[in-house]
């Protein structure tokens, strides 16, 4: 197995498969990106492709592209070795069937009843399926592409075929492809009879989930148009974005994602060349779509359809979009067609001009409250108001609203401070995008380092990277520098002490790094092994200046963080010694505060002295 590792890290590049999720920029040697694992405006994450591992120096995760593949996808080893080895064209040796994972089995169900569900399109019901998709304008090349199929109009003939296989019903119904009998939780048939299969991938084009469709009784109301998998351990439409594995790549290359409500939608438009298209999966926008989205674009044009007076979940999707610094753009003007498929099929041209005249949302907003409204009347100004208020009262700039104020104010011919004053009473009891803008900020709070422990710990960081830099700067650190680290510091500086210089000095020179990291390598210390990749990194990206100037800065300021902490410590003590009128371990204690004191004071005036200087 360790071989077939090897032979995975060496015929996949970090930077390809790490692209395939986050949008990344050459930045020298190294690639930059904003992180996919917390909230950041600035980006702070690397990929380097010479060290084949990335870094965030934001949250401080980093590691191999095995490491990459289970935090982004949240999964064991073993799905992300076997993702990779199909990203590699490597064939992992045959695995003890009992030690394959649960969720390794319901991917293997998934892609077993695709297959199964495609070899029906041949049968006599099959090609009747397939006539009505051609009808509805998807090409043979689509239904090959996508992997489109039909399921037979039987109980039990998918599970049978399972089960033959070797899996249980038990594992079926897991899969979400079957539904436990009532009273009999040994017994289930088949969840999906009668309908065109629409298979659902994950971003590594993985099946995860099937959507169905009727095509016979299509007008019979009481029949479910569509009906989806339920949520499983692999889906959960949540987090699902249909289309995302063949549109990613596009939606990077053109930094704009289209999105539909349906997967007939985002076929079509793929097939007739708008292939930065995905959908929903039968819900509207979530924080998780939204964050899969990030990766990829700032860019959004929605073709939903959208009720601008009423309280949506398709609004509240849009609010939280909007929060998280999307550009988000309504696409609405459907020449009379009910949807993005029937207005391709009709005349490709079209759509491409609906995606020119799309509109940014408070044009959307203020073009449908007035379409529809007596501007004119007290009780039309009210209505109009009443939907046009709470988006102005959303928008985070300041500036921004005053622009809108004045365009509703010119449109209502109302003055502004009359505007502004009904604005102050407007209430968004919009309780799902606040709570996520709530969330949003305090993850943004929690990587926003400035406590005395985080800024002695960015200091030290610095420190050791200004090393790794020039390990000529080694000599500037002294023994009785050691009080002022933390153990992993101090642990950096004694493993390079013991390394002769000159041998550092050629492996930094040779960017091989071999000598200095010898002995962690022996220790088996694989997350101290990490943070050294992680900080050659760095000296790579962030330092340019002088390091041996910049050392002495750093042990400056180290010093006096350690002095104010230990100020901060005793006066903690002399209060306790005063609350317990111990007066002799007070006396030693104000001694000790007027010493240190006075030991700051100079410091700062030295320093002082030094700048006008």
């Amino acid at each position: 197995m360790d071989s077939q590792i090897e032979e995975i890290k060496n015929k996949l590049n970090v930077v390809d498969v790490v692209s395939g999720y986050v949008k990344l920029s050459k930045t020298g040697v190294n690639f930059r990106g904003v992180c996919p694992f917390h909230s950041e405006k600035g980006p702070s994450f690397f990929v380097s492709p010479t060290r084949q591992m990335w870094h965030c120096f934001g949250c401080g995760l980093g590691g191999s592209i095995f490491d990459f593949v289970m935090k982004i996808e949240g999964i064991e080893f073993g799905d992300a070795l076997r993702i990779l080895a199909n990203k590699a064209g490597v064939e992992l040796k045959r695995e003890n069937p009992k030690l394959r994972t649960e969720r390794q089995r319901l991917y293997e169900i998934c892609n077993l009843s695709c297959s199964f569900f495609e070899k029906q399109l041949e049968g006599i019901v099959g090609k009747q399926a397939k006539e009505y998709l051609l009808k509805r304008g998807i090409t043979d090349d689509s239904i090959k592409k996508w992997r489109l199929g039909y399921s037979p109009d039987t109980w039990q003939s998918l599970s049978d075929f399972l089960i033959g296989r070797g899996y249980t019903r038990q594992e079926i119904v897991k899969a979400g492809l079957a539904v436990e009998k009532e009273g009999n939780r040994a017994d289930s048939y088949d969840r999906f009879r009668g309908r065109i299969i629409f298979p659902i991938f994950d971003a590594n084009s993985q099946v995860i989930g099937f959507g169905a469709r009727v095509f016979k009784d299509a007008q019979n109301k009481e029949i479910a148009k569509y009906i989806n998998t339920p949520q499983t351990m692999l889906y959960d439409k949540s987090h699902t974005l249909y289309g995302i594995n063949n549109a990613k790549l596009s939606i990077r290359k053109k930094s704009q994602c289209v999105i539909t409500e349906g997967y007939t939608d985002t076929i079509m438009c793929h097939q007739a060349g708008f292939d930065n298209t995905i959908a929903t999966s039968g819900t509207a926008l979530t924080s998780q779509h939204l964050n899969i989205l990030k990766r990829y674009t700032d860019n959004l044009l929605l073709a939903f359809d959208m009720d601008v007076a009423g309280d949506s979940a398709t609004k509240r999707g849009i609010n939280l979009a909007e929060a998280q610094g999307f550009n988000i753009k309504i696409i609405d003007n459907y020449d009379n067609a009910k949807d993005p498929a029937e207005i391709i099929l009709e005349n490709p041209s079209n759509w491409t001009e609906s995606l020119k005249q799309a509109r940014s949302i408070m044009d959307y907003y203020f073009d449908s409250a007035f379409k529809s409204r007596d501007k004119t009347t007290p009780g039309g100004k009210k209505e109009i108001a009443k939907i046009i208020l709470p988006a102005i009262k959303r928008l985070p700039n300041k500036i921004e609203q005053s622009h809108w104020i004045q365009k509703l104010s010119s449109q209502l011919n109302i003055r502004e401070d009359a505007i502004i004053e009904e604005l102050k009473g407007v209430k968004v009891n919009d309780n799902f995008t606040q709570n996520s803008v709530v969330e949003l900020k305090k993850d943004q709070k929690s990587n926003n380092i400035s406590d005395s422990v985080g800024r002695k710990k960015l200091i030290e960081e610095k420190v050791m990277s200004l090393i790794f830099k020039d390990p000529e700067n080694l000599n500037l650190i002294q023994e009785p520098h050691y009080n002022l680290f933390c153990d992993k510091t101090r642990q950096f500086v004694e493993s390079l002490k013991k390394i002769t210089l000159p041998d550092f000095a050629n492996a930094s020179e040779n960017k091989d790094f071999k000598t200095i990291f010898a002995n962690v390598e022996a220790s088996g210390n694989q997350e101290y092994m990490n943070f050294l990749t992680a900080l050659s990194l760095r000296a790579e990206v962030d330092f340019q200046e002088d390091g041996s100037e910049e050392i002495q800065l750093c042990l400056t300021q180290l010093r006096d963080i350690c002095l104010r902490d230990r100020l901060g410590r005793i006066t903690s003590e002399i209060r306790l010694a005063e609350e317990s009128n111990d007066n002799s371990k007070l006396s030693i204690l104000k001694e000790e505060f007027n010493k240190l004191s006075k030991e700051l004071h100079e410091k700062k005036q030295s320093q002082v002295k030094k700048e006008s200087n």
